[in-house]
Formats: C-alpha cells, structure tokens, sequence
C-alpha cells in the first residue's frame, strides 16, 4: 500500500497525464474526418493511466482491443449495412472477439458501434484506430516510465508487452 505521498503523486500523475492525452487528442479529432473517435480513446486513457497494473491497461488489451472490435464493427457494417441492429450485433461480436483473443478492453467496446452507426471505411481500422491505439500507448510508455515512476513505487508500465 503506497504512502499519503506516493499516492498524491500517483494521482497526480494519473489525472495529469489524462488531461494531456485527452486535450491532445481533442485537438486531433478536431482537425481529423473522425471527431466522434475520441470517445473511446478517452476512456482508454483513464483506463490505462488510472489503473495501470489492471490487465484491460496492458498494451496487448489497449491495442488488439481496438482493433479486434473495429474488424468486429467493419464486417458486420460491410455485410448488413448502417442498421441500428447490426450495431448492437457488432457490440456483441465484437465482446466475444475480445474474450477470444485476450484482449479485452472495455473501453473498446463503443468502436464498433461508431463505425457501425457512421458506416465507415475500412481504413477506419488503420487511421485513427491502429495508430491512435499504438500512440497512446507510446504515451502511457512515456508518462508511466519517464513522469510517474518514482510515485508508482518504481512500477512503470506496462506489468508485461504482450
């Protein structure tokens, strides 16, 4: 159990590095074709930021999370079309795909109903997907390892890569 000290530094580095990651990619989603994507991204970073020895904040659950449940979401929507049923039957493939795999990350679970409702393009899983997925990663890396160590107890992040 850490200390009064090593928790304040804990939480401060969890709701610091949150509120960066998540202004830059407001910032990002401005910009992009993809402004309603920040969503769950959003709750990735409190997940893997606010709880990071939790198995859904290890990089394997982050990343193939998302991806698994955007290929989820793009094959029903290819293959029934924007239909509100076939979002909630990509929701629902797309928690049995992440049971599946090993990566089950809650956070995830909004992308196919996104891409679904939206009707997007199978570059959706590339552009913002695998690369946001893949950049917050790098950044959790970075604020875990390089910002937030010491008040962790010497813990970085990840507890294990894959």
């Amino acid at each position: 159990m850490p200390d009064r000290s090593q928790l304040l530094g804990i939480l401060a580095g969890a709701g610091g590095g949150s509120a960066i990651a998540i202004g830059n990619m407001e910032a990002f989603s401005i910009e992009s074709t993809f402004p309603l994507f920040a969503i769950p991204f959003a709750t990735s970073i409190v997940t893997v930021l606010g709880s990071p020895k939790a198995e859904p904040a290890q990089p394997r659950a982050l990343i193939g999370s998302h991806l698994v449940s955007t290929l989820a979401g793009l094959l029903v929507v290819k293959l029934c079309g924007p239909a509100l049923w076939a979002a909630a039957v990509a929701v629902g493939l797309a928690i049995v795909a992440m049971h599946l795999t090993g990566t089950f990350h809650p956070p995830a679970g909004i992308d196919p109903l996104v891409v679904v409702v939206d009707n997007m393009s199978w570059s959706f899983l590339v552009v913002p997907v695998g690369i946001g997925a893949m950049l917050l990663a790098t950044f959790a890396f970075a604020w875990n390892n390089i910002l937030t160590r010491y008040a962790n107890g010497g813990h970085g992040w990840p507890a294990r890569w894959w």
